[in-house]
């Protein structure tokens, strides 16, 4: 809807009188509300053009000027709706009288985020209910604003317990039906997070439910301190604190990171610590022998390949960062550049055919793409935009991507393949394939290069890592360690 037929919908001022300026604006009206504003607009790309609000939201806060409390208002209200939506779309689903898949598109955010403020916040019903409803009217229009106010109205009857009891199925009967709704995660992430804990229903799924609960709390930002161009201390100075396990990481309790001098200098970033731990880790396995040339095989958007790059340089090694998306690339260049040594270097390839000659590298890592599991916390719309058939379609490019790893490093290497998600099908199925298929890889230990980090082990003899968001504090990072034997 244009900004024209937006302003035909918006209900006058108090005595009728029409904007100052009328028809000589040279841009957009400032919303009245804009927390709520672009809460609603980030939601609905989230929905419609699978944008991610992680990278979206900042950005729209930033080009509007939206700062304070504002920001703080819409920064709860989109990411509480998103990792809510699940709860919310069953409570929804007995107050609209129709299917709610067939409720415009339009207005269905208007319904979930008027549905969190109601439901999982401290504002006053009465607010909610008048603040989400004259937002409606002015981007739906008068007629669909009439029925947000009417369906959240009837949301407005009940709190969350009282709705629980009403939607969710009987925990004892159906425990991942129950979590897959009190928490809000499709039933088949449920059952699968579930599958990847060891857990079976009948025994309650205690564990699954201590990881969904993480997976809708706020996560801590972290930053990255780049060996050689700063330390955690440096970070110490603009309000952070060390982190938990990596010796690189700091916590910001508030504010913005990009604000950080650090940041902006690109001698830190922001990056979940197991993501950090997982490249620390391949740097730590004795290469046996020449150790002057690492791979980074999948590297956009460059979070791994700017820690690598600077441990690299720490030494005589030099990183290769391959990225397939230019676009993706670039990202990946400015995260090495100005590593110590100049150490990193930034290339348009496809991992499955490389652009390398076999055995060119010696130490290797694949951090494939995958279904993101890992990081509901910081993705919440990840939960809704994926399906069991994600896992089919991605598991050949899986498999292939670590068989082009192994074979780029050279005999007596050693490679690391890197998920974002613990789903057994991404992760331990993957690894099984591959060492079924070839002779000359000997799978480490993992969790020996992180003495620093407790219960990570899993897998065949406990050789594979898996990071855990109810146990760690980090996204579900998982981590295998091959070495290629010599010949």
């Amino acid at each position: 809807m244009s900004e024209q037929s937006r302003s035909r919908n918006q209900r006058p001022r108090k005595g009728g009188k029409p904007r100052q300026g009328g028809g000589h604006r040279s841009g957009p009206p400032q919303p009245r509300d804009p927390a709520r504003r672009v809460a609603y607009d980030v939601l609905r790309a989230v929905e419609q053009r699978d944008a991610y609000a992680n990278l979206l939201l900042p950005a729209q806060l930033s080009e509007r000027g939206i700062h304070g409390r504002d920001a703080a208002l819409a920064t709860e209200l989109t990411y509480g709706t998103l990792r809510r939506q699940g709860t919310y779309d069953a409570i929804l689903e007995t107050c609209v009288d129709r299917s709610l898949a067939s409720v415009d598109a339009e207005v269905l955010p208007l319904l979930r985020l008027g549905s969190h403020q109601l439901l999982s916040t401290n504002i006053p019903p009465h607010a909610a209910v008048s603040e989400t409803v004259d937002l409606a009217r002015r981007v739906v229009g008068q007629h669909r604003g009439k029925f947000v106010n009417a369906i959240l109205r009837k949301v407005s009857a009940r709190d969350l317990d009282a709705w629980i009891e009403i939607v969710a199925p009987d925990r004892e009967r159906d425990p991942s039906g129950y979590l897959s709704v009190v928490q809000s995660h499709p039933r088949w992430v449920v059952k699968e997070l579930a599958r990847a804990l060891g857990e079976r229903a009948r025994d309650g799924l205690v564990r699954t439910e201590e990881l969904l609960v993480a997976h809708n709390e706020r996560p801590k930002v972290t930053l990255v301190a780049k060996p050689g161009r700063a330390k955690v201390a440096d970070l110490e100075e603009s309000g952070a604190l060390p982190g938990r396990y990596s010796p690189f990481a700091a916590y910001l309790p508030e504010g913005d990171p990009g604000l950080v001098r650090e940041v902006r200098q690109n001698r830190a970033a922001v990056q979940d610590e197991a993501s950090q731990l997982v490249a620390l880790a391949l740097s730590r396995v004795d290469a046996r022998g020449d150790d002057r040339l690492w791979l980074d095989m999948c590297a956009g958007p460059g979070g791994k390949a700017g820690l690598l790059a600077s441990l690299a340089g720490q030494g005589e090694a030099r990183l290769v960062a391959s990225e397939l998306q230019p676009a993706r690339a670039g990202l990946v260049a400015n995260a090495v550049r100005r590593a110590p040594r100049d150490a990193g270097r930034a290339i348009v390839s496809d991992g499955t055919r490389p652009a390398w000659k076999p055995g060119s590298f010696d130490r290797v890592l694949a951090d494939v793409p995958c279904t993101g599991l890992g990081a509901l916390r910081r993705r919440p719309e990840s939960r809704w935009r994926r399906g069991p058939e994600n896992v089919t379609q991605l598991a050949p490019l899986q498999h292939e991507l670590l068989t082009r790893a192994v074979e780029s490093a050279r005999p007596g290497g050693v490679v690391a393949y890197v998920t974002c998600s613990p789903h057994l099908d991404e992760t331990d199925g993957i690894v099984r394939r591959v060492l079924d298929e070839r002779d000359d890889l000997e799978l480490l230990r993992a969790p020996d290069y992180l003495d620093e980090v407790p219960d990570l082990a899993t897998g065949p003899e406990g050789k594979y890592a898996q990071f855990w968001p109810h146990v760690h504090g980090t996204d579900a990072m998982f981590l295998a360690l091959f070495r290629r034997k010599p010949e």
